[in-house]
């Protein structure tokens, strides 16, 4: 699990989906670990997006519109976060894990 900066998190989550395999993915976490957004490759190639924070909902969205919707669910999820923590999963069951809470 790494801090990234807020400014670089959507070239750093390109990059790991990239190497990531359906149906893994890779998890956005709030220092805290209070929020999270969550990316899931589906098998056709389209992405899942989790959002658990101050929204909570699903969608699905090609990966050309990935960095223009994680702009925005980036500024909503984690407003005032200067480093976001990154995870990379290869199994959707991991989301479900409890998180430990600073």
């Amino acid at each position: 699990m790494a801090l990234v900066n807020r400014e670089t998190v959507r070239i750093r989550v390109r990059r790991m989906l990239g190497r990531a395999e359906p149906p893994g993915g890779v998890e956005m976490m709030s220092y805290k670990r209070n929020r999270t957004i969550a990316l899931l490759l589906l098998e056709n190639g389209n992405i899942l997006v989790r959002e658990r924070g101050y929204v909570v909902g699903e969608q699905e969205v090609a990966p050309e519109d990935l960095d223009r919707l994680l702009k925005v669910l980036v500024r909503r999820e984690f407003p005032r976060s200067r480093k976001i923590r990154l995870h990379r999963f290869a199994d959707p069951a991991e989301l479900e894990r409890i998180h430990q809470k600073i």
